[in-house]
């Protein structure tokens, strides 16, 4: 939002200096993002006079002209149609930068004719879009004085970012009003010429309340669309609008100065009346910005007895616009729904600034006053004569009451400040205090009369003020946040007591564990689009009024996001990609924490030793999960790899890690390949999920740990080779080898698989090294034996059978 100081003094009467309000802006809440003169790039710039003109020898179309910028004569090639001798125009000397041209001026020849500068036209100081001639200036103008501060270009602009609930202050006299309030000077009443209406108002209804509650709108005949006033053109360049035509420029005008936006229309290429209404499938219009919108039945658009001309409260039709034939035109001033407005801007990707004007909520009662203003306006500037107004349809305009404890400016804004000074606060922000109007009516009479809680009524330009805190925060902000008192928090007695969950400490023991094994964190959104989605079997969430298509769906999974990142990285050069995040996946029933992991590229890099780069396999996704499983506290000893992952993961080279058949506590392998394409991957990505809700939690057994206490004796090894089923997973084997003797066997591991020569046709060799550990005395041979053959039949029962 930017405007000019003086722009701003139309609304306050203020002494206070540009420091004092910039300083001002930024402790209430309306934070300047930079102050900028926009005379400095027309500095170089000065009056001058051509003192002759003469005809180019080369050039019918060219003069040559002697020029004084108040340094004496200087030789100018000039090609405007109206240079000549006497005329006073601006002067740019090589050097000087210029902006509508891009270009910086040096000394040239032109057409064998040396050129010292140039005369200069509106269009090429970007002051206008007049480039048909040279500026020509009144013959008493100073020569030799730079051209900025003779047209008044000095007025320093404000530009402030509007927070989005802040809708009142997207309009210079909203700004003004809050300087006022915190005490830089007085509010200006708001006032307009007066005039007459004749005959009756225009033929426009609204035929969608939902979408457009109200639609006021009034004729002008006889107007004349010529160039808008000096005043108004200078104050639409100095904040970056190019001024178009008076009947443009007026609505552009009142956008920025009193935040609303207003429509006009040439009469004369409607046909009917207008109404505003759904759209109709198949509708179509051309903006003013001359792209072609396909509409649809959720849209409110403006439309007469043939098409459509405007989308409401978004951009005006090309067709209907005004030009500078205009004789006769309709003013609109419409009230849109907010949510409405969002919605159709989302879908047509149209952003304009009557759209984010409306989608914040403008003032629902400034509809009266400001037509009338507009149409006084057009009335000063193009003359002509108005007509009565038509008002269809009622703005909401339902009055809300707060009834509010100013005890509540200590208790939630830890800022102690007086009840008559937060009175006086929020009465000069527009709000009624009961009998109280304004500022101006409080006495402490009157305000004596108000008991217990006061009835706060909140004005109709604030719809983003809903409750008691939204009044503290009123008073807070204009008392000034920087006054609230820094007071620490009791301590209490003794040993702080810890505040982190179970869930926060296991996120914690996770995330140390994946950044110790190498992995990098990444922190992805928590919403996707409904295509990203789509691979992990869509998202039971979706959000009706998301800020983007892109961002509409809450993950099902955080294997999307980190997808993405990797494609990113990959596409970067990136030869290996370790990626893990921490967050929750958003499922029908609840919402589940979730460790994820990537792994994408090189494992291990090309080298003498090795040969080839080796890239992810399923056992590297297997390793990573049961890794963190183990630093998790999961008990992996008892873990069981059962099936496939889901319909995301290649099947054969996934697999679920689980505590009995129906806990899974990790997802492991390999993608799918239509998953890889999806999120445009041209290599084989491993990935892990792992459920940290589904680990179940250790059971409480005091703040002591036991004394570690290693065995007394010495474990025995002894290894197994079986041949078994190729189908048969080495997992069920190691299981049932371990549960031969729980007392005695105390670890089991496969330490090589083979197939081959030797082995016989659909069976493969599994060698399995057992652990024994005695506990109060040595094993005998005989007791090793009989354990060997608990082992041997345990196998058996898994289709095994001893090698010979």
């Amino acid at each position: 939002m930017k405007f000019t100081l003086s722009w701003l003094k139309q609304h306050l009467e203020t002494t206070a200096t540009l420091d004092q309000i910039v300083e001002a802006l930024t402790r209430i809440g309306l934070e300047v993002e930079g102050v900028e003169n926009p005379g400095e790039k027309l500095a170089a710039f000065k009056i001058a006079k051509v003192l002759s003109a003469e005809r180019h020898p080369q050039a019918d179309k060219l003069q040559i002209l002697s020029v004084d910028a108040g340094n004496g004569p200087l030789q100018v090639v000039c090609g405007a149609p109206n240079a000549r001798a006497g005329l006073v125009g601006v002067f740019g000397a090589p050097g000087a930068y210029v902006p509508g041209l891009d270009v910086t001026l040096k000394l040239a020849s032109i057409r064998g004719v040396e050129s010292n500068g140039m005369m200069c036209s509106t269009r090429e100081l970007e002051l206008g879009e007049d480039h048909d001639g040279i500026i020509e200036l009144p013959e008493d103008a100073p020569i030799g004085t730079a051209y900025p501060d003779y047209a008044g270009l000095t007025d320093p602009v404000i530009d402030v970012a509007i927070t989005p609930n802040r809708q009142d202050c997207m309009g210079v006299r909203g700004i003004a009003r809050d300087l006022a309030a915190a005490g830089l000077g007085t509010l200006t009443p708001l006032t307009f010429d007066a005039f007459t209406s004749e005959g009756a108002g225009p033929d426009v209804r609204t035929d969608d309340t939902a979408g457009c509650p109200a639609f006021f709108a009034q004729t002008v005949t006889g107007v004349t669309n010529g160039e808008s006033p000096e005043w108004m053109r200078r104050s639409l360049i100095a904040i970056g609008q190019k001024p178009i035509s008076a009947l443009v420029d007026i609505t552009n005008y009142l956008m920025i100065d009193l935040g609303r936006p207003l429509h006009v229309y040439d009469r004369a290429k409607l046909s009917g009346g207008l109404v505003a209404r759904k759209a109709k499938p198949g509708e179509q219009v051309v903006a003013l910005n001359g792209k072609t919108y396909a509409l649809d039945a959720t849209m409110t658009v403006i439309a007469d007895d043939t098409a459509v001309h405007d989308i409401g409260g978004i951009m005006g039709g090309e067709h209907s616009g005004v030009s500078a034939d205009t004789t006769d035109v309709l003013i609109e001033c419409a009230y849109f729904d907010p949510d409405h407005i969002a919605r159709t801007g989302q879908k047509l990707t149209l952003t304009s600034d009557a759209r984010s004007r409306f989608e914040r909520g403008v003032d629902p009662a400034f509809l009266e006053d400001g037509l009338a203003i507009a149409t006084a306006l057009v009335l000063h500037i193009c003359g002509g004569t108005a007509s009565d107004v038509t008002r269809s349809g009622e703005p909401p305009l339902e009055p809300r009451v707060i009834h509010y404890d100013p005890r509540l400016s200590a208790d939630l804004g830890g800022l102690h400040v007086a009840p008559e000074r937060q009175a006086r606060i929020l009465l000069s922000l527009g709000f009624t205090i009961g009998a109280i109007k304004s500022a101006d009516a409080f006495s402490d009479a009157l305000f004596s009369t108000i008991e217990g809680k006061w009835p706060v009524t909140v004005p109709s330009w604030r719809r983003d003020v809903d409750g008691p805190a939204d009044l503290v925060e009123e008073v807070v902000r204009i008392e000034g946040i920087d006054n609230i008192p820094s007071t620490p928090l009791p301590r209490m007695l003794g040993v702080a007591k810890p505040t982190a969950t179970l869930e926060q400490k296991l996120e914690r023991r996770a995330r140390r564990a994946a950044a110790a094994r190498g992995l990098d964190e990444a922190v992805t959104w928590s919403f996707l689009s409904e295509a990203e989605a789509a691979p992990f079997g869509g998202g039971a969430w979706t959000l009706a009024n998301p800020i983007s298509e892109d961002l509409k769906v809450m993950r099902p999974s955080l294997l999307p996001g980190l997808l993405a990142a990797t494609g990113r990285n990959l596409k970067r050069g990136q030869q290996s990609v370790r990626l893990f995040e921490i967050g929750r996946r958003y499922l029908a029933e609840a919402e589940r924490a979730t460790l994820g992991v990537v792994l994408a590229g090189d494992r291990r890099p090309r080298g003498w030793r090795e040969g080839k780069a080796a890239t992810f396999d399923a056992y590297d996704a297997k390793a990573e999960a049961l890794a963190l499983l183990a630093a998790s506290g999961a008990p992996v000893d008892n873990l069981q790899v059962m099936g496939e992952a889901g319909d995301a993961w290649h099947p054969g080279q996934s697999g679920t890690l689980r505590l009995g058949p129906k806990t899974v506590l990790a997802s492991f392998g390999m993608l799918h390949p239509s998953v890889l394409k999806a999120f445009d991957l041209d290599s084989a990505v491993a990935a892990v999920e792992l459920y940290l809700d589904a680990i179940p939690p250790k059971r409480a057994s005091g703040f002591t740990r036991p004394a570690y206490t290693p065995p007394a004796l010495q474990a025995v090894r002894r290894d197994f080779a079986f041949l078994v089923p190729a189908a048969l997973a080495t997992d069920a084997l190691v299981r049932a080898v371990k549960g031969a003797d729980k007392v005695a066997i105390v670890s089991a591991r496969v330490f090589d698989v083979f197939t081959g020569q030797g082995v016989e046709e659909g069976h493969k060799s599994v060698a399995v090294e057992v652990v024994l550990q005695p506990t109060a005395k040595s094993f005998t041979d005989e007791e090793i034996k009989a354990i060997a053959d608990k082992v041997v039949a345990a196998a058996a029962k898994q289709g095994a059978s001893l090698r010979g």
